[in-house]
């Protein structure tokens, strides 16, 4: 509209075709764009992510453009946060309760570092296997196996306490030696039983019985796979460090004890020579 009348708009606006947005959808009063998309069969979700958000964090946004993943991947961050917390909690009224009982903090703490060493044994299944990590069948499996690797250490180190108050005056390393002896049997029956029963469901196989049929790669047995994966190949490396690692952390302090005793005892003997 101008003094003279109206003026065709086309006298200064180029029109051109463009795809138009049809609706558009906002949250908290901000503009939203959802774009969806499928991964290929054999491809994973993650690594696609993954590869997408490099190259958004690569390029030059606008400051005010927010861009974010949701669907399975936020599903999956909730996912990790809750078996993170769940294995803290864990860990954490474990130690309280084998404080009370062992009343020593340091042994406490020796059987919750034997459960963080079991679970890199499952990573490195993980990699041995070539399977991805489930965020809630793997996490699960994680945290039943800490309770089966505390069962072993308690198992070890309850009767080296026992040996102890039974034999007070007997060196802390035949003590040690004898505790692997007669705790060697079932610590050993206990992990083999358990990993002989779940390698068949972490090979993917389910066998029925009553039918006498053996199915590879069934929907049944493929949904506990991480699951059983975990369990066996943490508990395969947990066992070696139960009757490895668990006796050699006891003989520490002892060791460190005789070493500071021996350090004044050399000093003195040097004065003596040299007077």
């Amino acid at each position: 509209m101008t003094n003279s009348g109206l003026i065709p708009i086309s006298n200064f606006v180029g029109l051109e075709p463009v795809q138009n947005v049809n609706t558009i959808r906002r949250v908290n009063g901000i503009p939203v764009k959802e774009i969806r998309a499928n991964v290929a069969p054999g491809i994973l979700a993650d690594d696609k992510v993954s590869e997408i958000e490099s190259w958004v964090n690569a390029q030059d946004w606008h400051p005010d453009l927010n861009i974010s993943f949701r669907g399975a991947n936020e599903e999956q961050e909730e996912t990790m946060d809750f078996i993170g917390v769940a294995f803290g909690l864990s860990l954490l009224f474990m130690f309280v309760l084998l404080v009370t009982q062992f009343n020593s903090l340091y042994q406490a703490a020796l059987i919750l570092f034997a459960v963080v060493l079991s679970t890199a044994g499952v990573l490195i299944g993980l990699l041995v296997t070539g399977n991805p990590f489930s965020s809630v069948m793997t996490g699960v499996g994680v945290v039943a196996l800490a309770g089966i690797v505390v069962n072993n250490n308690i198992v070890l180190i309850d009767t080296f306490n026992n040996l102890r108050e039974q034999h007070p005056d007997s060196d802390y390393f035949d003590l040690l030696i004898r505790t692997g002896a007669q705790r060697l049997r079932p610590v050993v029956l206990t992990s083999a039983t358990t990993i002989l029963g779940l390698l068949p469901l972490a090979s993917n196989l389910s066998i029925d019985l009553i039918n006498r049929t053996i199915i590879f790669g069934s929907s049944l047995s493929a949904f506990w796979v991480p699951l059983s994966q975990a369990i066996v190949s943490g508990l395969s490396v947990a066992t070696v460090l139960t009757l490895v690692t668990t006796p050699a952390m006891l003989a520490l302090p002892y060791q460190l004890k005789s070493f500071l005793n021996r350090k004044p005892n050399k000093k003195h003997t040097e004065e003596a020579l040299s007077s």
